[in-house]
Parts: structure tokens; sequence; C-alpha cells
């Protein structure tokens, strides 16, 4: 089975990576900062070191592909779990190829392959700039291979001594990049001279991506395309534009051989070594909509210490997890929010789904549990988008930090939960509500009641002395009448769309 969707994902990502090709489009989607950094060092007037990194499937290769096309003067991909020695035949392959010889040398450590690199980097013309490419490089680093080794000892000794050499390393395994390369306290300590960090998509950069695609669908529809896949390029590529966005579930998740209901154990067992570790993490986070302590974190998954340090780091690094200040409060008191998509949409509706149902989404994409998953995502949407906010509210200019804040209730009192405070250095605090909806929302005096309790609630807990500003973020906006005016501010949905 995995073989035949590994095969199936291929195929479909080199459909993908053609497609803007076919469609006449010369030019890379969102990602023109990267590709401009790219192109620059490569004009460099000395050997770069240059590392790009990120989650799986976010367009790594591809963007490297996309920049230098036929300017490589040599490749090589790492494959994942195998030997050392298989490593080693398939450079001595790759430098077979490359030099045009008949015979690929023969290899019986890292330092012979890099000696051999030497050489046919040598042997092309002085003038041309070299392009040495080693993608998925994590993988490469097999236990006692020494490959780091071999690395730091190349560049130093001989790639940094010369003017001509792009050196790009890649890799989705984002803490084995960080540790090994961009923390690296050996022979390659402060030896990377470019570091690029790929982010999934914001929904600006989705609606580019998926109106080139030909996926011609509103806003509404395009975030709902989000909350289930993320800003993760690969994942949208499977789409088929000639399918409404709720077949294209059906048939990427609950179809039998759905090539994404096996994409969530290949992802974090590509990313992660003990996997299980941080699965539990994110499994306990996407339970908890208003985000979980270290704290409790720690409870739910039996994780500690060290260890649990490690997790939520990586997690972060990778896009999974992101950590929130709580509103006048120490360190110790952050809040753990799951910030993927994609890996909330698999634990609620995925991972455990036995209904054996393949039109399962079109049948229940109107209930209430789907209703509260997209309220809970949503939230999480809009916290991704805080430059957006920020913009559409004209205080961009303004120096802001943004937190969460929630106090436990009593017996006599419920608690309450303010997902994002934006305190400002102007003298003014945004409480945030976020409401995702079909239509203009509504504010029932109920629910004009309850902001205001909130609010009180919070200034009399925090003490602060600042003006307080209800503000509402929603798909359409509200209503106005009897009890509008108790929110002062507002963003839509098209805002978040801003670049």
């Amino acid at each position: 089975m995995g073989t035949f969707v590994e095969l199936y994902l291929s195929i479909s990502h080199f459909f993908c990576i053609f497609v803007p090709k076919m469609m006449n489009m010369d030019k890379i989607i969102a990602r023109t900062v990267e590709v401009d950094l790219l192109e620059r060092k490569y004009r460099s007037n000395k050997s770069e070191f240059v590392i790009v990194y990120g989650r799986r499937r976010i367009g790594k290769t591809y963007l490297v592909n996309h920049v230098f096309a036929d300017r490589f003067t040599f490749t090589y991909v790492g494959a994942r779990k195998q030997k050392p020695q298989k490593q080693l035949q398939r450079f001595a392959e790759q430098l077979r190829d490359y030099s045009g010889s008949a015979f690929a040398p023969a290899l019986s450590n890292w330092d012979d392959a890099f000696s051999q690199l030497r050489l046919l980097i040598e042997s092309k013309p002085s003038q041309q700039r070299k392009v040495i490419f080693f993608d998925e490089m994590p993988w490469i680093d097999s236990p006692r291979s020494a490959f780091v080794e071999a690395l730091e000892y190349f560049w130093n000794a001989w790639a940094a001594q010369r003017d001509d050499i792009l050196f790009i390393a890649c890799g989705s395994a984002t803490s084995w990049m960080v540790n090994k390369l961009i923390r690296n306290r050996g022979g390659l300590y402060n030896r990377i001279t470019e570091q690029i960090y790929l982010r999934p998509f914001k929904l600006s950069e989705c609606e580019q991506y998926l109106h080139a695609a030909g996926c011609q669908w509103d806003r509404y529809t395009i975030m709902q395309c989000y909350m289930a896949m993320g800003g993760v390029p690969f994942y949208m590529s499977l789409l088929d534009p000639s399918q409404s966005l709720a077949q294209n579930i059906d048939r990427m998740f609950f179809a039998k051989n759905a090539p994404m209901r096996e994409e969530f154990d290949e992802l974090f067992g590509a990313l992660f070594s003990h996997a299980d570790k941080y699965v539990s993490v994110v499994r306990a986070l996407a339970e908890r909509r208003d985000g979980l302590l270290r704290s409790e974190i720690a409870q739910k998954t039996k994780l500690s210490g060290g260890a649990l340090t490690r997790v939520l780091e990586n997690l972060e690094r990778c896009d999974f997890v992101e950590s929130y200040a709580r509103f006048n409060s120490s360190v110790r008191n952050t809040l753990y929010r799951i910030c993927d998509p994609y890996s909330l949409f698999y634990f609620k509706f995925v991972m455990a789904n036995n209904a054996k149902d393949e039109h399962w989404w079109t049948n229940n994409m109107n209930s209430h549990s789907v209703e509260s998953w997209q309220g809970f995502s949503f939230e999480t949407i809009c916290l991704a988008h805080l430059s957006q906010i920020k913009q559409k509210l004209g205080i961009s200019g303004i120096a802001t930090t943004a937190s969460s804040w929630r106090t436990l209730g009593t017996t006599s009192a419920p608690g309450t939960q303010i997902d994002l405070v934006i305190d400002r250095s102007d003298r003014v605090i945004n409480l945030c509500e976020m409401k995702f909806s079909i239509e203009p929302y509504t504010i029932t005096k109920a629910y004009a009641d309850r902001l205001r309790n909130r609010m009180a609630l919070f200034r009399a807990e925090t003490h602060t002395r600042k003006s307080l500003v209800n503000t509402m973020v929603s798909t359409y906006g509200i209503v106005s009448g009897l009890h509008s005016g108790i929110v002062q501010n507002e963003v839509v949905m098209d805002d978040l769309f801003n670049a």
C-alpha cells in the first residue's frame, strides 16, 4: 500500500510541477524573495554555502530546480533509511553521469566521495559558477557514516578557498538542518552564508496558486480548502479543478487508496526520529481548542524535561505548533496551540474514521462537528495572518505584542478566554473575537453582554489602564443592528487575503 501511495504522490507532484509551464507561466508562485536571494548568491564573487529547509512537501526541491534548471554542476538526493554503502553507490552513479564517464568511481567512504566531487568540479571551466545541490541531506547522514565530518573538510579545506562554488544543502528534517548545520559547533561553525526557510503559503499565495492551476474558486471556498490542507503547495497540487472542493476532499482523504490518508504518518516519519513523541503532542493540542500550557502537555503525553523541550522546539520549527505568550504572564505560562490546519483536519476527521464511506465529507460537511471544526480552524488561520489583521486595523507601523489571555472559572462565574490580544504601544489593546460563518454575523443581546462582561473581567484581572477595543474578525462582517456597537473594529475574510 505504501509503495502505491508514494508512486501516486510522485506522479501527481511531477504533473503539478509541469502544469505552470503548460500554462505558459514562467514565474514561480509566491517565492519571489527566495528566488531573488538564490540568484544573488549565484552572482556572488565568493563561494557560498546556502541551506534551504522547511517541512516536507513545501516546495524546497522545486524552488532550487526552478531557479537553476540546467545550471547545475552536480546534484545528489539522499535516500531515506539507506545504508551508507548504498548512498555512496548512488553518489558514484551521479558522478559518472555528470562527468560523462563510462564508469562510476569506487567509493569506500564520504572522504572518497568528496575527493571525486572535487575532481569533477576542477574539470569545469574556471570562469563557470559551480552549483552543487545536495537534496534531503539529513537522510545521507546515517549513523557512523561520518558524512558531516567529510562535508566539513571538503568545505573548509577546499571549497571555501575558492570563489566559484555555490553549495546548496536542502532538507525536510528541520531539526537536523538546524543542529548539524546552522548550530554546528565544529568545522561548519559560522560557515553557512545564507539560510532560506520555506514556510507554508499564506491565503493570498494560495489564491494565486489555485487560480493559476485552474481552480477558479471564491475566497470562502479557498478558506475552506486552507482549513483542510493548510498552505502546503504539494497538497494543493493534488486538487482536480474539474471537481468541487467537497469532491476533492472525498477523493484525497476518504476514497479507497486516498493519497492523503497515509500522508500524516509519512510526514512525521520523514521529519522526526521517534515520531511517536511528536504525534502525541500534536494529538493532545488538536483536542484543546484554547491550547495547552507546557505542564498540561507534559501531563497528557508523559513527556517532560529536555525531551519535551526538544519536541516542542522542533514542532515549532516545522510550523506544526506555535507558542503564544499569556498577557501579563511569565514565560512558564506560555500557551501552545496547533497551527497546522492539515494536522488538525487529520486528527479531527481522518485518523479514526472507519466509516468506509468514500463520500464521507460530502455527506457530513454540514454537520455540527464540521461546523465546530471550522470555527477552531478559522481561529488558527487568523492567528497565522496577524500581519494582515494589523494592516486592516491601520496599526502596521505601531509596535505591538500579540498574546492570549484566559482566566479559570469559579463556582459562581465561568472562565473565559481571548485567543488574540494585541497590546499596542499607543496605549490601546485590541481584544479580538473570531467568527466563521457563511453570512454576516448577527450580534445578539446575549453575545453583546458576553463581550461586555469579558472586557470588564479583563480589565479587573490585568489592572490595565489602556483603552480596550473589541475587535471582530469574521468572514463577511457583522450585521448593523441594535447590539453591533459593542464592536469597535472589524476585520473580514477579504482582509486576510491581503499580501
